[in-house]
């Protein structure tokens, strides 16, 4: 395979966490291990969170113990030192994530952590993922907007990059969680840091609704970012707020978007076919 310039992440565990019937474990791992043969650079397949918070992902080892070798990444969310543990210490999860937000009450609302102490809990994680040859990725949620009434502009959400990057963190997602970024905002954040921190990878994580992807998508995409999260026909979204209209920018469009700028995104497209069909069963479309 040619070497991949432009990376799309597909994110099961994102469309799948705020389905309100319960997927069968059976079904997961029929869906995860097709998308395993697309060629994907990552799966975030998963979440290691309390099974009252996300009742969805209660079954996640069950999924992670039954998914097939590839050369796709595997990415699983935690919110919790217990939970950080227990993906550090799967042989098959190469990717422990974190969910960190620029607003404290979306932060308490999402990991009922302060941001202090989530802050302090991203200390340990990166100290014991180096230990385990684990990567560690931030999710920097609320990065293009606050519906709190909190105070948010660019300046804020570059403080807490630089903190992030004083941590020695690698990879960060700059994430729309609510579906409410500007162009001007993903061009000013996406440019700056790209040319400030060389040594951290960006990555987009958009909420949107589906046929509004592809203006923050060109925007990151124009000021430097190569990497983007996804789902099959744009499933999803956060379930920790108030903004269900929204859901993931779709993968086919992103597939469509590398293919119309050149890019070689290094994806089996008869695969991902068959991943699309199995996506439409799993999730009851069909």
């Amino acid at each position: 395979m040619s070497e991949r310039t432009f990376k799309i992440i597909e994110c099961p565990r994102d469309a799948m966490q705020s389905h309100k019937e319960f997927i069968a474990t059976d079904k997961k791992i029929d869906y995860i291990n097709r998308l395993l043969t697309v060629g994907f650079d990552t799966i975030d397949c998963g979440s290691f969170v309390s099974p009252k918070t996300v009742p969805q992902m209660v079954d996640t080892e069950e999924v992670l113990n039954n998914l097939n070798k590839s050369n796709s990444k595997i990415s699983i969310v935690t919110a919790s030192r217990t939970g950080a543990i227990k993906g550090l210490e799967h042989e098959k999860v190469d990717i422990i994530s974190f969910p960190f937000s620029v607003s404290a009450l979306f932060q308490k609302n999402n990991t009922n952590k302060s941001q202090e102490e989530a802050f302090e809990l991203i200390k340990y994680i990166n100290h014991v993922a180096e230990v385990n040859k684990k990567e560690v990725l931030i999710y920097l949620s609320m990065a293009f907007g606050n519906p709190y009434g909190e105070i948010w502009n660019e300046e804020l959400v570059k403080e807490w990059i630089a903190k992030l990057a004083d941590l020695g963190i690698n990879f960060i997602n700059v994430c729309d969680t609510i579906g409410v970024a500007k162009e001007e905002n993903v061009s000013n954040l996406f440019k700056e840091l790209i040319s400030t921190y060389k040594n951290i990878e960006f990555g987009a994580h958009f909420h949107t609704a589906y046929n509004e992807w592809h203006s923050n998508v060109k925007a990151a995409y124009d000021n430097g970012c190569r990497k983007f999260d996804g789902t099959i026909k744009g499933l999803g979204g956060c379930p920790f707020t108030n903004y269900d209209k929204v859901g993931n920018v779709p993968t086919e469009k992103l597939i469509s978007f590398a293919n119309q700028q050149k890019e070689k995104h290094g994806l089996n497209l008869f695969d991902f076919e068959s991943s699309w069909n199995v996506s439409l069963r799993t999730f009851g479309l069909i």
